[in-house]
């Protein structure tokens, strides 16, 4: 057990270290072109706030959260997502005192006790953005957009957007009616789970995955149909901005999203096979939910990283490989190391990634090393390079050699 990582988490290395370096590296780009900033928050929180901000009745809050008693006694909660953490930093440093809106970005362990499967681990992390102060559908617009294009650079073509409105709490109140009364006559059939749901909260029953459970809910009433004027008005303004803006996407009344604070507008961006590569929407009631005196409209959403690389796998993406060393300096002889060291640390210093010998091999092993990690030239120093000031450095791809002072290889690297 002391060589195995617990159940439901991974270690990062090697290829898949360097997948996950290029979508941080891709997604916090493109967020700086966006005018967003980034937070980060800690890795746990108190127990309240997931409970008062994701929703005592999710699934999220009732069976996932990594929760304990710390030594002064204090409920605490690894955070199992990224908003409420961030929403609460708002709040704490009075950003809702500044010029709105204020656009959010982290890169962020998120921690979730559930089966572990292929892109869903008990330890995962999470791209997410909080966009807050804005009730306008360009907000929801302006992240449906950040998304699409982060999916263009790194190359993933199967994710279509899907959207729905699942109304606020006003309207909900009269579909929440609808859908027990139609969720009654299904009863008997329903799941344990969705039979507790239902009586504390209908919408998360659309929300099942049990496939009895998903059959009922296909005929259920659907929010779209008991939307406020206010809600219908901002849906069918969302509507119009993406059929402006030639973004395709599908009206899908399935999707209410797993957490409570979700209002109006929730979206995803689906595969081929139905699976969730992104989910969002607004939640305008979150930040007064936590802290009962501001009240600031919001929109957000998450991806995990490690479901991106699946589907990137999947799909046969092959982003771009990493960086391979410029130039490996070989060793020949105790004389020649600390000037070959010295030559290394300059070059690092003129940014080129350079690479020696630390294990005291044959000039031979040194040149298979070599090839082995990619390097794209290779020189030897030794006495006859010191005595001379300068060396034949061998281009790796067409073998050719040029001879260079020791003080120059920066120029043809």
């Amino acid at each position: 057990m002391i060589t195995q990582a617990p159940r439901g988490t991974q270690d990062w290395y090697g290829d898949n270290m360097e997948k996950r370096t290029y979508l941080e590296k891709t997604f916090r780009e493109l967020c700086k072109a966006f005018h967003m900033k980034e937070i980060i928050t800690p890795v746990f929180e108190h127990t309240i706030l997931f409970q008062r901000g994701v929703g005592e009745t999710t699934d999220v809050v009732q069976k996932e959260m990594y929760t304990f008693m710390d030594k002064g006694n204090r409920s605490i909660t690894l955070k199992p997502e990224g908003t409420a953490g961030a929403i609460r930093a708002y709040l704490e440093h009075g950003m809702h005192s500044e010029a709105q809106p204020i656009k959010m970005f982290y890169v962020t362990p998120a921690f979730r006790y559930e089966k572990p499967q292929s892109g869903r681990l008990r330890q995962h992390h999470q791209l997410g953005i909080e966009f807050v102060g804005s009730k306008d559908p360009l907000a929801e617009i302006e992240l449906i957009t950040l998304v699409s294009t982060f999916f263009e650079k790194i190359g993933l073509k199967e994710a279509k957007l899907h959207i729905n409105s699942i109304g606020c709490p006003e309207c909900r109140k009269k579909y929440n009616e609808a859908l027990l009364a139609y969720l009654k006559q299904h009863e008997d059939a329903l799941c344990d789970t969705c039979k507790e749901r239902m009586q504390k909260n209908p919408l998360r029953v659309i929300d099942c995955k049990s496939p009895v459970c998903s059959e009922i809910v296909k005929d259920a009433p659907r929010t779209v149909d008991y939307l406020c004027d206010d809600c219908q008005t901002h849906f069918e303004e969302l509507k119009s901005m993406l059929d402006g803006l030639k973004i395709s996407y599908e009206i899908d009344t399935g999707i209410v999203r797993g957490l409570d604070y979700y209002t109006k507008t929730v979206f995803e961006f689906v595969n081929a096979d139905g699976f969730t590569l992104c989910g969002g929407g607004r939640y305008d009631n979150l930040v007064k939910e936590i802290d009962g005196k501001v009240d600031m409209p919001s929109v957000g959403f998450g991806m995990g990283i490690e479901r991106l690389i699946n589907f990137l796998d999947e799909e046969g993406v092959e982003l771009p490989a990493a960086s391979k060393p410029d130039l490996y300096i070989g060793i020949l002889g105790k004389e020649a190391k600390i000037k070959a060291f010295e030559l290394v640390c300059q070059l690092r210093k003129e940014g080129y990634i350079v690479e020696t010998d630390y294990l005291g091999r044959s000039v031979k092993a040194q040149m298979k090393y070599a090839n082995k990690i990619g390097a794209k030239n290779t020189v030897i120093i030794g006495e006859n390079e010191l005595a001379e000031q300068k060396a034949k450095v061998k281009n790796m791809e067409t073998g050719e050699q040029t001879e260079i002072a020791l003080n120059q290889f920066g120029t043809i690297l």
